[in-house]
C-alpha cells in the first residue's frame, strides 16, 4: 500500500479541464435603409427637418429616392450635404430662381425648367447621379407610356427637372428621345422604387396636400386639385409598403408657400422625432 501511495506522489500533475471558451455573439447587420421623399412643391422643406433628426439620432439611410420636390432634396442630400447645410440652402432659396417663364400660347408649360436644372447642377457640383456619395433614385413619368421611370444614372439636374415637371406648369423634359413629366403622377412617395434599389426598411415622408374643399376657379388651381386627388389614391396604395410613414403637420401650408420654409422644416423635425421609437424598433427587428 505504501508503495502505491508513494508512486502516486511522484506521478506528474493532473491535467485540469480547460475553461470553456466564450463564443462571441454574432454581430447584427443593420438593414439597408431607404429614405423615400415625396412630392409637394414648397412643402418639401419639411424633408430637411426629417433628415436633420435622422442625423441627430445617428441613423444614416443607405439610399434615397425622391419624387418632384422630394427629388430636389434627395439630390442635394445624396450629394453629401448635411441636414444643417440643407437648411442653409433652403433659407437662401428664392422662388424667383426657378421662374423662367415662357409664352403660354406657344409652349407646353408656363415654365421651361432650365433655371431649376441650372440650380441643381450648381448645388451638386455638376456630378452625375452615379457619382454622388449616396445612392440616389429619381422618379419621373414617361409621358408617352404613362409608366414610372427610375433614374439611377445620368445627369442629376436633368433627372430632377424631369421629376418636377408638373404638366402645364413646367414643360416636359426630353431625355434620349423620350419625354418625361412629374413623377408624382405615378409615385407621389417613391416607396416601391426604394425597395427596387434594395432597401430592406423604408422611411416614407409624405408631404402631400389634402384636396381643397373650395378650389379656386382658375385653370391652374383646378389642374393642381386634380393632381392632388389622383395622388392621394396612389399614395394610399404605395405607403402600405413603407415601414415608417412620416407625415409632417403642414396644415395651411400651400404648395407655393415659400415663406413657410422654417415652419415646414420644424414640422418635419417634430414628425420624425415622434416616430423615432417606432423607427428604432423597426431597425432592431430587421437587424440580422
Amino acid at each position: 500500500m505504501l508503495v502505491l501511495v508513494l508512486a502516486g506522489c511522484t506521478a506528474g500533475p493532473v491535467a485540469m479541464p480547460e475553461s470553456p471558451v466564450a463564443v462571441p455573439e454574432p454581430v447584427k447587420r443593420a438593414p439597408r435603409i431607404g429614405l423615400a421623399l415625396g412630392g409637394g412643391a414648397a412643402r418639401g422643406f419639411a424633408h430637411v427637418g426629417v433628415i436633420q433628426v435622422l442625423e441627430e439620432a445617428g441613423i444614416r439611410p443607405t439610399l434615397v429616392t425622391g419624387t418632384s420636390a422630394g427629388s430636389l432634396v434627395a439630390a442635394l442630400y445624396a450629394s453629401g450635404k448635411t441636414g444643417m447645410q440643407l437648411q442653409q440652402v433652403a433659407e437662401s432659396m428664392e422662388e424667383a430662381t426657378f421662374a423662367d417663364w415662357t409664352l403660354p400660347i406657344f409652349s407646353r408649360g408656363l415654365l421651361r425648367g432650365d433655371a431649376l436644372a441650372r440650380y441643381v447642377h450648381a448645388q451638386v457640383g455638376g456630378r452625375l447621379i452615379e457619382d454622388l456619395p449616396l445612392p440616389l433614385g429619381i422618379v419621373a413619368t414617361d409621358l408617352n407610356s404613362g409608366q414610372g421611370v427610375l433614374f439611377q444614372r445620368g445627369d442629376t439636374a436633368t433627372a430632377v427637372r424631369a421629376s418636377s415637371a408638373v404638366p402645364a406648369v413646367f414643360q416636359p423634359v426630353r431625355v434620349a428621345g423620350r419625354e418625361y413629366v412629374d413623377g408624382g403622377l405615378v409615385s407621389p412617395v417613391p416607396v416601391r422604387y426604394a425597395r427596387q434599389m434594395g432597401a430592406e426598411l423604408v422611411i416614407a415622408v409624405d408631404i402631400s396636400n389634402v384636396p381643397d374643399a373650395n378650389p379656386a376657379g382658375d385653370t391652374l388651381q383646378i389642374l393642381l386639385q386634380t393632381f392632388t386627388i389622383m395622388g392621394r389614391s396612389i399614395n394610399n396604395w404605395e405607403l402600405r409598403d413603407a415601414d415608417v410613414v412620416v407625415r409632417p403637420a403642414l396644415n395651411g401650408v400651400a404648395s407655393a408657400d415659400f415663406n413657410a420654409r422654417r415652419r415646414s422644416i420644424q414640422a418635419g423635425r417634430v414628425a420624425m422625432q415622434q416616430l423615432l421609437p417606432q423607427l428604432k424598433a423597426a431597425i432592431e427587428a430587421r437587424s440580422k
